[in-house]
């Protein structure tokens, strides 16, 4: 009781402490609709002389526009190759660089962004929190429009009244403030289901387009093949990721609290390169009672080369492009070996590139490309970015001969460890979590519900998306699965932990000490587990629930195992269903202890 006292003394000191920065102080008005860019960057200058300090917006609505926001030039990890977007020039509404002890209080206020802009970037800064605010678009990147009458020949659409459109030569354009969509990526979603389906704009661009009344266009062309039904939304963005929700770069002690981001354009909340993140009660849903299905063009929350504490608690995600959360780090390819100490380093994924993946001091990992084999650790004296897609990095000691040029390098120091609980997952196309770090992840006590593909996905690749890299030490428990993988059939597993080795090295295991307990796998289909090249697998206490929602697929493995060890399969109710078939592939049966049936290829 005393440390408890000592503690909230200690937190009312801090309060008392902090400096109240009012931004109506520099002309800042709330529902006011004008511009608070400028105003609210002057209140973020005065808070730069304040040791600690709360940027406070009293409850209202505040309006940004590009014009008067400041620039900035970041390469961001996943978002845009050299031949989609050139350059990366951004507009920022709240810009904090090299800043410590800032709390960012919204009141309950929301922000209203205009354009493509970043809502916030955080830069080189310290212990932030950013708290009681809603983030929307006054014309969201995500076009929308509610599929009324459809048939072969034709489609009458609703358009979703934040979706500007004109019908320019009988052919209908997508447009927002300063910007038209070009590149076309349309999904398809059934509200009353509460799954998304990839769909086309093809045929609509081929069509005639015509006014009916006040939202309503008809389409007359070719809908033959174009699969949707009345009641469902058809949504439309640029697929280009040019801008990102928000950004935090090189910063540390980051706290979200009540924070409901209701569109962003691009890729959603990204951090890279920061450290100790909690996200606590953040929504990545569409505004309550707007009617519109999508929030984020991409995913909910990015994390890219992140390392400390990751926590995600009371969190939900609904309506993305995209997974809802991903964690990892990034591969980088040896072009060239320069001496026996010094290497070029190549980014090779088209949409991750520019940014400086390595730091002196950081310890690394030297792996095969092809089996993902790590066989030495190394610690970087010093690194350079020496063009926007090479480093040239020098270790303090030589490596060995056995380094090759095509291997790769994983930043070690640069990953987290990942808490994720107390969170719901559902309208997303894709994935629901992925995660690939070495440390310690807990998953627990959340709600997965109709992702359209794997609830849960453990990969590590330096090959395709070149994101980084083993788990060893991974827990998933009391959490529950429901109905998950429509979109990935027939490997609708609902957890897939699936290293792309292609070349596996001889009793080398990519993964490492997985444990799946307690959780309710709630199926319309065979596929729950599938496991590759992981070491200390256990699936214990699970409940597994068939259900009707869809139809089911051709019989297959309910586990499917390949090249894995020290299995434990036990203590698992299947209910009265048949038991299910859990089938090893480059196994021995040594290999697993199980109290199913198995069986060995």
């Amino acid at each position: 009781m005393k440390r408890i006292l000592v503690s909230l003394l200690l937190c009312g000191s801090l309060n008392l402490n902090a400096q109240t920065i009012e931004v109506t102080r520099f002309g800042v008005v709330p529902n006011s609709f004008a511009d608070a860019t400028e105003g609210v960057k002057k209140a973020i200058e005065a808070a730069k002389g304040q040791s600690e300090s709360v940027l406070n917006f009293p409850k209202g609505r505040y309006d940004f526009w590009p014009d008067q926001a400041s620039e900035t030039n970041y390469y961001i990890s996943n978002t845009s190759s050299e031949v989609e977007v050139p350059v990366k020039k951004q507009k920022v509404g709240l810009f904090l660089k090299g800043m410590s002890n800032v709390t960012v209080e919204g009141n309950g206020s929301v922000f209203i962004f205009h354009g493509k802009m970043i809502t916030w970037v955080l830069d080189g800064s310290n212990n932030i929190a950013i708290r009681n605010l809603s983030v929307n678009y006054e014309r969201p990147g995500m076009s929308e429009m509610t599929i009324k009458e459809i048939n072969e020949t034709s489609v009458v659409a609703n358009i979703h009244p934040d979706s500007k459109f004109a019908i320019i030569n009988g052919q209908l354009e997508w447009y927002g403030e300063k910007w038209i969509t070009k590149n076309y990526h349309a999904v398809l979603v059934r509200p009353d289901q509460g799954i998304l389906l990839y769909s086309s704009w093809d045929p609509f661009m081929k069509s005639k387009a015509e006014i009916l009344g006040p939202l309503q266009v008809k389409f007359s062309g070719d809908f033959s093949k174009f699969k949707a039904k009345p009641g469902e939304v058809l949504t439309i963005r640029d697929r280009y990721r040019d801008y990102v929700g928000a950004f935090n770069y090189r910063s540390k002690n980051i706290r979200l609290q009540n924070v409901h981001m209701n569109s962003m354009h691009g890729l959603g909340v990204v951090s890279q390169f920061s450290e100790n993140l909690t996200y606590d009660s953040v929504y990545v849903e569409p505004e309550k009672g707007s009617g519109r299905v999508i929030a984020s063009s991409a995913d909910g929350m990015h994390f890219s080369g992140c390392k400390g504490q990751i926590t995600i608690n009371n969190c939900r995600f609904n309506g993305m492009h995209d997974d809802p959360v991903n964690v990892h780090g990034t591969h980088l390819i040896v072009s060239e070996i320069v001496s026996p100490t010094s290497l070029k380093l190549k980014f090779k994924h088209h949409q991750t590139y520019g940014f400086e993946a390595f730091n002196a001091k950081d310890s690394v990992a030297y792996l095969h490309s092809a089996s993902l084999q790590i066989f030495e650790q190394g610690v970087v004296k010093t690194a350079k970015l020496i063009a926007e897609r090479e480093m040239l990095v020098e270790m303090e000691k030589p490596f060995s001969a056995e380094l090759k040029v095509g291997d790769a390098l994983e930043n070690v120091t640069w990953t987290p460890s990942v808490t994720i609980k107390n969170s719901r997952f559902e309208g997303t196309i894709s994935r629901g979590t992925l995660i690939t770090t070495r440390r310690k992840v807990l998953i627990e006590n959340n709600v997965y519900y109709r992702t359209g593909m794997h609830a849960i996905l453990i990969e590590n690749d330096a090959e395709g998306w070149f994101e980084s890299g083993p788990v060893t030490d991974v827990t998933i428990r009391n959490n529950q699965f429901i109905e998950c993988g429509y979109n990935s059939s027939p490997n609708n597993y609902v957890i897939n932990i699936n290293p792309q080795n292609h070349k596996p090295a001889p009793k080398y295991y990519v993964h490492k000490n997985i444990r799946i307990e307690n959780n309710t796998f709630k199926v319309y289909d065979y596929p729950i587990l599938s496991a590759r090249s992981t070491s200390g697998l256990t699936f214990v206490n699970n409940k597994i629930i068939k259900t009707n929602f869809l139809k089911a697929g051709e019989k297959r493995p309910a586990i499917l195992l390949t090249a894995d060890t020290k299995v434990i399969i036990n203590n698992n109710d299947f209910g009265t269903e048949e038991l299910p078939i859990v089938k090893l592939q480059d196994m021995q049966k040594a290999d697993i202890k199980s109290d199913i049936k198995f069986s060995v290829n």
